[in-house]
């Protein structure tokens, strides 16, 4: 496979703490030698583990790019042993366009692993996380929240893995974070996700949904900020034991594709219950209202399982196949 055209202005062994790029050169109309010029930062002391902090996979998810900013901007090497590497803005142009994917191709970040060193520009970056960033971390944390479309129950989330010591690391990884709510996470379409790229080089990954609303709270900041120093903590990078809430964080499981409730519909989305709400099998949930006419009933949606709903639709416009609510299972300690 040909190179990566991506080149850093940090040297990742190098011990001390450097600000610098990842360089992805971009020719276009306004621009015709440019980059993409993707920021990237390296905390390094000695020998140790390495863990690899991203957010801006989505670049409508705000949580982690200012947290990874601010914690860039704090973290000394003399607090650290072994390394952090930290790219807040991992999808760049869609952090500058303020949209989930790139304005440029159309990119999901989160949809194009294991990328291609000659593809888009989105399919670039990947390949350099998949080839080159992934195999320097041991653990890996990437931050997310529901965007623009999403709102969502703060969670840190974990996956089913076939290696069960690793499952068991990432699933301790997730709650150390320290939200109020650890979830084991089914995904509709997992083969091109970073999460899988990471997962399948047997590293620990912690993923997180922190609301959403394509926008931050002091709340979600602050779950944001305390957990990536969790993170680290659980690795064994920063000293001192995780920082947790008094109450124990709920346990959810979300074991199949039953947990999604999906639009067939256009129309304005009513929803029937607030998130952090209990639901039984066969409850309402939504209705959607078509528009185009009155007199025209509206749709219902109900609950294909018992649980907890968990994440909603943010936006009241709905399209066909729009999720509009999640429901997940609450597991008894």
């Amino acid at each position: 496979m040909r190179p990566s055209t991506i080149s850093a202005t940090v040297d990742f062994d190098r011990d001390g703490v450097q600000h610098g790029f990842l360089k992805l050169p971009y020719s276009h109309d306004q621009s015709a030698w440019g980059c993409i010029m993707i920021p990237i930062s390296v905390v390094k002391n000695g020998e140790g583990p390495t863990a690899l902090l991203t957010g801006g996979n989505h670049g409508d998810e705000y949580e982690g790019i200012t947290s990874l900013l601010k914690l860039a901007s704090e973290l000394s090497a003399e607090q650290v042993r072994g390394r952090v590497i930290i790219v807040p803005a991992m999808n760049y142009p869609a952090v500058q366009n303020g949209s989930r994917t790139s304005p440029i191709d159309k990119g999901n970040m989160n949809r194009s692993f294991p990328g291609n060193p000659a593809g888009s520009m989105t399919e670039r970056i990947a390949d350099y996380f998949q080839r080159y960033l992934i195999p320097l971390c041991d653990y890996a944390l990437d931050i997310h929240s529901g965007g623009k479309t999403l709102d969502i129950l703060p969670f840190a989330a974990a996956h089913r893995l076939p290696d069960a010591q690793q499952e068991a690391r990432c699933i301790e990884g997730a709650r150390l974070f320290g939200t109020p709510a650890s979830m084991i996470l089914f995904e509709l379409d997992a083969a091109s996700l970073y999460d899988t790229a990471v997962e399948v080089q047997g590293k620990v990954f912690v993923t997180t949904e922190l609301r959403g609303g394509g926008t931050s709270t002091p709340e979600t900041m602050a779950l944001a900020d305390r957990g990536v120093r969790n993170f680290l903590k659980f690795a064994g990078i920063l000293d001192g034991e995780p920082e947790l809430p008094e109450a124990a964080p709920l346990q959810l499981d979300m074991p199949d594709a039953s947990c999604y409730v999906q639009s067939t519909h256009r129309g304005i989305l009513e929803l029937t219950l607030s998130l952090g709400e209990p639901v039984r099998q066969g409850d309402l949930v939504a209705r959607v209202h078509a528009f185009e006419r009155t007199g025209t009933p509206a749709v219902e949606y109900r609950a294909q399982r018992d649980g907890l709903l968990v994440a909603r639709r943010f936006p009241a416009l709905v399209d066909i196949g729009d999720t509009l609510a999640v429901i997940a299972d609450i597991v008894e300690s």
